[in-house]
């Protein structure tokens, strides 16, 4: 099978881009009527909630950031392909820029309040990730314009790490109150999931330097690369075969203080709620994973670097080995405020516990997000804001009308800004009823 390296990781990433024209839900998962949408952020949020039960049909959230180029809604909405040079985009090359992609499909999902106590949850989500970290922008910038034949360069890369990784899921949550004493309640909550690995592609290497000759049109390159694929991944022609198999779990837990709490009454509103949760515990094992090892010790005609032909250019040797993917292990932390009446200020910070630094490891990102809203029981409006690795600060506007939601947490930054540098679209379609 023919190698999957840097250049198809950055296709892929340009295609997904393109495809959503846009972490997961921001916004929504704080609302007290997201119903299963918050059990993925904080399993302990099902159980007590305002939803008898809710039952989501289909939801689609993708994000993506990076601190290369610029995000504007005009070339997100209008560009074939964001990164071509014909469009009038920002773009920031350094020695280690980075690239984010995460897409989430929930399908058939329910979440249903047992009693006053407790509470269950069946869960079925496709999810994918894509991070390249710390690759040399002014390399990725001449691949990109298949070299400049009028400037000399040089490169050294020596942190690069990039992985794709694709997996199905169901999960069975389980939330309980565990103490429940008039004005304080806590909650807990465990999800546990089976893992269906779709396939995976990790790279890495700790040795790459370049130079190119723009007269001479030779590329010459010194270092390894380490990069591997499990069974006959191509994430153009999917074939299920081959899949992974693994176990995860998330983990959370919640402290509300509410006023003038009669234990009876499960609407009555809290004024402070305090989250904490760890999600995506857990990996996924595949057999059959080909490991190939380049050395890139060659000076080469760089119109012949192609990925269909990387194995006539560089000297390798491949094993077949088993090889553990991880997941992207993230621990949040929430804050939510009842502001007055039908009001909050919720805060949000999501901390990735995944090491970027390691190939086979699926890592999200780390972020700050506030969000104003007003909600009442079938109506919400968000206005999240906030910062996030390597996109910057962000701004957007989301809304939950019945069985509708839908929003985004960049789009009014992309829209006002040329700086921009993540985007990300969400839209939910359930059936609600609520206590």
């Amino acid at each position: 099978m023919k190698p999957l390296p840097i250049l198809l990781t950055l296709v892929f990433f340009t295609s997904i881009c393109n495809t959503i024209k846009a972490q997961n839900y921001i916004g929504h998962t704080v609302d007290n009527y997201a119903g299963i949408h918050s059990v993925i952020y904080n399993p302990a949020t099902s159980v007590g909630s305002k939803m008898k039960l809710d039952i989501n049909i289909l939801s689609l959230s993708s994000f993506g950031a990076n601190d290369y180029y610029a995000m504007t809604l005009n070339n997100l909405v209008n560009s074939e392909n964001i990164f071509s040079s014909e469009q009038d985009t920002k773009t920031f090359p350094k020695d280690n820029n980075n690239f984010f992609v995460n897409l989430d499909v929930m399908g058939p999902s329910i979440m249903l309040n047992i009693n006053k106590s407790n509470s269950v949850a069946l869960i079925s989500r496709v999810r994918s990730f894509v991070n390249i970290n710390k690759i040399n922008g002014e390399l990725f910038e001449n691949i990109k314009n298949d070299f400049d034949e009028t400037e000399n360069f040089n490169f050294k890369n020596d942190e690069f790490t990039g992985a794709i990784h694709a997996w199905a899921e169901l999960g069975f949550s389980y939330g309980h109150i565990l103490y429940n004493n008039k004005n304080h309640k806590i909650k807990g909550g465990i999800t546990l999931k089976y893992l269906q690995g779709i396939g995976s592609a990790f790279m890495s290497t700790n040795e790459l330097k370049g130079n190119y000759n723009a007269s001479a049109n030779t590329l010459e390159t010194t270092g390894n690369l380490v990069y591997g694929v499990t069974g006959d991944f191509d994430i153009d022609n999917l074939k299920y075969e081959n899949l992974g198999t693994g176990f995860g779990a998330d983990i959370g837990l919640i402290y509300e203080w509410i006023k003038n709490n009669t234990l009876d009454d499960l609407n009555t509103d809290y004024k402070l709620k305090i989250g904490v949760s760890v999600t995506d515990i857990g990996s996924i094992n595949y057999k059959d994973t080909e490991v190939s090892n380049y050395d890139l010790n060659a000076t080469i005609n760089p119109n012949d670097f192609d990925i269909d032909n990387l194995d006539d250019l560089y000297e390798y040797t491949s094993v077949i080995e088993k090889a553990k993917i991880k997941l992207p292990t993230a621990i949040h932390l929430q804050a939510d405020y009842n502001i007055v009446d039908r009001f909050y200020m919720s805060a949000q910070a999501d901390f990735s516990i995944a090491k970027a630094n390691q190939a086979k490891t699926s890592n999200s990102l780390n972020s700050v997000i506030f969000t104003p809203r007003f909600e009442i029981k079938r109506f919400s409006v968000y206005l999240p804001f906030g910062f996030r690795q390597y996109g910057g600060f962000g701004s957007g506007f989301g809304l939950r009308a019945g069985p509708l939601t839908i929003g985004s947490s960049s789009i009014i930054s992309n829209l006002i800004s040329n700086t921009s540098k993540s985007a990300d679209v969400y839209i939910g379609l359930k059936v609600p009823i609520y206590r």
